[in-house]
């Protein structure tokens, strides 16, 4: 059975002042300064330099936090994952991508009951944290209890249909993106189905249609896996992309997750039709699937974000190394050391997650904005010197850098600490008791 949540978790954000720290707003052309930024319930209130002393009385903050020169920034999107499968995490391994599906996750994913998805979500969550990342793009079985888990944690979801001839219906994609789009919500629905191989014309014909209805986006898997392309050429005579692009399910943009093996003309029917691509290298790399076309699609102004994939298939949902595996692989890809520099990646892992999300308000920090952000230490060996921090931050940055991270105005995650109305020996105690029943341990 689920834990309630304590009461005193469930109140209004706090008032929270965090000074004398860095602050990385990314705004475009806006560079690092010294000063503070105070939040008042889920928004900011303030940032910059220490503001005039007020003649009247002083703001009643809960909290002052003295950064230590510390930076703060917006958080990590992670733009594409599979929070419960966690519970697969060193299990379904060293297999390549439609054997791994086939024998080692849907036969496994099949056993899971809404709750067991609950409690793995709350798992995923508290990673995430860790890593710095406020805000993720869920993509699994049950909506309801990983929306229900968010909640309970305090964290941003948002949720991504997963429909495919096996799970999911047309009709509940409907009652979901009703249900989930409300207004200062953390939990938002975007239209999605898993992948154009798993679902047939039929139910794609029917998502095109509810994107027709509410102008909505549409998010799928794409072009993965070479064999993937190769079947759906021998299916249909086009490429997935293409494929999709002649139903016109991106008539209303959208997303795809993964798109490694793709034509020029692909990349053509992305850019026309305002297509996200969210790319997933640690994923793709272990399961030998390929390196995506970064480089080739910032070219031609693609939007671009960075996603975990699944704990299945990663393993570790650590935003730090997917940063650096996306301008790694790049650079290796193309034979070029200048590929895909440091700065586009941060946007990447940032401003280009929160546009895949629809999260345009938690993309920067500014006045008004969701006062979704983290606290970078920079006073560890790894941040030293300074030459540059943005470099910094995604050739040497990783979790033991994060000192603080925030959803809403209110601190989940600080100095190892979590608070998100669960001790964690539950979590991980309903993590292992899962495991052992669906695995026979």
């Amino acid at each position: 059975m689920r834990k309630a949540v304590p009461a005193v978790y469930l109140r209004e954000s706090p008032m929270i002042r965090i000074y004398n720290a860095k602050i990385l707003t990314m705004e475009n052309g806006m560079q690092p300064f010294d000063g503070e930024i105070q939040t008042d319930g889920s928004r900011i209130s303030y940032i910059g330099e220490k503001p005039p002393a007020d003649s009247g009385d002083a703001r009643p903050f809960e909290r002052e936090i003295d950064a230590r020169g510390g930076l703060l920034m917006p958080g990590f999107k992670n733009a594409h994952t599979h929070s419960a499968m966690t519970f697969l995490r060193s299990h379904a391994d060293d297999l390549p991508l439609l054997e791994w599906l086939n024998r080692q996750v849907f036969p496994w994913e099949a056993k899971l009951t809404p709750d067991d998805i609950y409690h793995l979500s709350k798992l995923a969550v508290m990673e995430y944290l860790t890593s710095g990342m406020t805000a993720n793009f869920d993509m699994y079985l049950t909506p309801d209890t990983i929306a229900q888990a968010s909640e309970d944690c305090g964290f941003r979801t948002v949720l991504c249909g997963a429909l495919n001839d096996f799970s999911q219906s047309a009709q509940q994609l409907d009652e979901w993106y009703q249900k989930y789009n409300k207004e200062d919500s953390l939990i938002s629905f975007r239209l999605g189905f898993h992948a154009e191989y798993t679902t047939s014309e039929e139910k794609l014909r029917a998502v095109k249609e509810l994107s027709d209805q509410y102008h909505a986006p549409v998010y799928t898997h794409s072009s993965e896996g070479l064999p993937e392309v190769i079947s759906c050429r021998e299916r249909t005579g086009l490429t997935p992309t293409a494929y999709m692009d002649r139903l016109g399910l991106f008539e209303n943009g959208g997303g795809c997750f993964h798109c490694i093996h793709m034509e020029p003309e692909d990349l053509r029917i992305l850019k026309r039709r305002r297509v996200s691509v969210i790319t997933n290298p640690a994923s793709n790399l272990k399961l030998a699937s390929g390196i995506a076309p970064i480089k080739q699609m910032l070219d031609m102004g693609i939007s671009l974000a960075i996603g975990t994939d699944g704990p299945a298939s990663n393993n570790c949902l650590d935003m730090f190394r997917e940063m650096f595996l996306v301008t790694g692989l790049s650079k290796y890809r193309e034979n070029d050391a200048s590929a895909t520099d440091a700065d586009t990646v941060l946007k990447m892992a940032t401003l280009g997650g929160a546009a895949a999300m629809g999260l345009s308000d938690c993309d920067i920090l500014a006045e008004g904005k969701q006062a979704d952000l983290i606290l970078i230490d920079l006073n560890q060996p790894n941040m030293r010197p300074v030459h540059n921090l943005t470099k910094n931050l995604v050739y040497s940055g990783s979790k033991q850098n994060v000192r603080l991270t925030m959803v809403a105005g209110k601190i989940l995650y600080e100095d190892g600490e979590f608070s998100i109305g669960e001790e964690p020996d539950f979590v991980y105690r309903k993590a292992e008791e899962i495991t052992g029943r669906i695995f026979g341990n």
